[in-house]
């Protein structure tokens, strides 16, 4: 079947609208001659990257004594016990911390008749305790090493392995 000349033009003009819309519509682009092919690993990532153990230096380092106030980020090496103000009327809390090891540590916490204990074992593993005037509660797993945020009416405690057999506590009061 022979095509008069108007309608070849026609389908080549077509073909040719069909491939510029379909580059201009293209998440692809064509390197320039003096630049390299870009690859999956020079696109920018959305991912998170798992928590990081322990640093080295912490801000208040390891001593104990700046926890009397409720508000300390520490590392330790070996048990210890910190005291510390509870919340509301219940006078001071205690923290003894009774295991540290590579990737490991195990503590409890008293406040009044409030008694709570966590532990934890692993990498970037770590527990929560939420210290309040009538009770606490735990949540033990991976963490993130920052400090956490402060809770109204909660003493939020925070105890994050370490590989070297060290464990970073924070104490973080309202």
């Amino acid at each position: 079947m022979r095509r008069s000349r108007p309608a070849r033009t026609l389908l080549t003009a077509l073909a040719a609208l069909t491939a510029l819309s379909t580059t201009a519509c293209s998440n692809t682009r064509e390197p320039k001659d003096d630049e390299p092919p870009r690859t999956p690993r020079d696109r920018p990532t959305t991912s998170r990257s798992a928590p990081q153990p322990p640093s080295s230096s912490p801000a208040d380092g390891t001593d104990v004594g700046a926890c009397t106030d409720g508000n300390c980020e520490i590392t330790v090496t070996e048990p210890v016990t910190i005291r510390f103000p509870a919340p509301g009327d219940a006078g001071r809390a205690t923290l003894s911390v009774t295991k540290v090891g590579p990737n490991e540590i195990e503590y409890e916490v008293k406040s009044g008749n409030n008694r709570s204990s966590g532990g934890a074992r692993g990498p970037g593993q770590g527990c929560l305790t939420y210290l309040r005037d009538h009770g606490s509660g735990n949540s033990c797993g991976t963490v993130d090493p920052t400090r956490p945020s402060p809770q109204p009416g909660a003493v939020v405690i925070q105890a994050a392995t370490g590989t070297d057999g060290t464990a970073l506590l924070h104490i973080v009061s309202p």
